[in-house]
This record gives C-alpha cells, structure tokens and sequence, in this order.
C-alpha cells in the first residue's frame, strides 16, 4: 500500500454453518489467502465457526488483517473468534452490521443462509440509496464458483425486468465466477 493510500477492506459475508459441500469450506479458505496476498483487510461476522471461521483463519494464517464484528448475544452462540486483528463486541444486530459497513469498500458473499441474505440486501439497498458515508458506492459482489447463486441473480434480473429495480441500479449486485473476477467487480481501478 503507498503512503497515504487507504487501506482497502472488504466485508466478507458468510455462514456460521460449512454447508453441504466441502467446496464451500475451500472457497472460503481461497478468498481469505487472497484477499490478504492482496492486501485487502477484511471484515466479518466476528464468528470461529463455520464458513467464517475458515475465512478468518485463512486470511490470519497468510498473515492478513481480519477484524470480527459480533453482538455480545452471538458471542456465546457463534463463539467470537480471539484470534483476529482486531474484535469489536457490540450491542445488537443492527450495531454489527452498520459497523461493518462503515468499515469497508464493498462487501463479498459466500454461499450462505438467512443471514448471509440479509446483510447482503440490506449493503445493496444501502447503495441504492446512497446511505453509505459520503454516499459512497459500495458494490455487492456473489462469490459463486459452483452455481450456489444462480437463482437468486436470476431473481434479481427479474427485479429490474419487471421494473423494481432501476436498471442503473442492477449492477450493485453482481455474480463472480472466480475470486480474480470478485476482485476485478470490487476493485475496478486497480486493475
């Protein structure tokens, strides 16, 4: 990173769960190594298990920054991650999530649940509505090397087809097919 650059930060959302697929556990490890070869800090969830606990040790282990977000109720059931950069233990869902958000750039999903959807829509609708500091743009990227995304970017396509979605604003969500092009989607200038 050169002087006075800032430091570039991606919220990774992603499972306390590992899924079905072992695939899904290997991606998560995938995106932490490169995200910290690349010098990009990330942010989460705060969790040691599952798909965020994969993530974190990746990205820990290639000697990344990681900073955990965690309400303290999550903290006993997701159990917050001391390994980390740095952990921020806050009041509420709510509290997490803004967090999180005023923390980094744009913000990449793993497969994931409910959860994952949530944060995912409401970092979207963010965008849209440009309540991000300073209205920035902060683009949703679907990590999605096994197809675990399709319906929902097709259900997305539908939104902006059927007139809910601006078609200027269809491309806050995007589909990646590799880690390169979630970096490319993220980080278009640094190309």
């Amino acid at each position: 990173m050169e002087s006075g650059e800032a430091r570039r930060r991606v919220a990774v959302f992603c499972s306390s769960s590992l899924g079905n697929e072992p695939g899904y556990a290997e991606l998560a490890a995938d995106l932490g190594r490169r995200l910290a070869d690349e010098g990009i800090g990330v942010v989460f969830g705060g969790g040691r298990i599952g798909l965020m606990g994969v993530m974190a040790d990746a990205v820990m282990a290639a000697g990344g920054e990681v900073i955990g977000v965690i309400p303290n109720f999550l903290d006993e059931i997701e159990v917050a991650h001391q390994g980390l950069t740095q952990l921020h233990l806050v009041n509420d869902m709510h509290e997490r999530k803004q967090l999180m958000y005023s923390l980094s750039d744009g913000f990449c999903a793993l497969p994931g649940g409910l959860g994952t959807m949530e944060e995912l829509f409401e970092a979207a609708t963010w965008t849209q509505l440009g309540l991000h500091e300073d209205g920035r743009y902060k683009p949703v990227v679907l990590l999605d090397e096994d197809g675990f995304w399709k319906q929902l970017t097709e259900f997305h396509a539908g939104l902006v087809e059927n007139g809910f979605v601006k078609p200027d604003k269809a491309k806050i969500i995007q589909r990646a097919g590799s880690i390169d092009e979630a970096l490319a989607l993220l980080y278009p200038d640094k190309g």
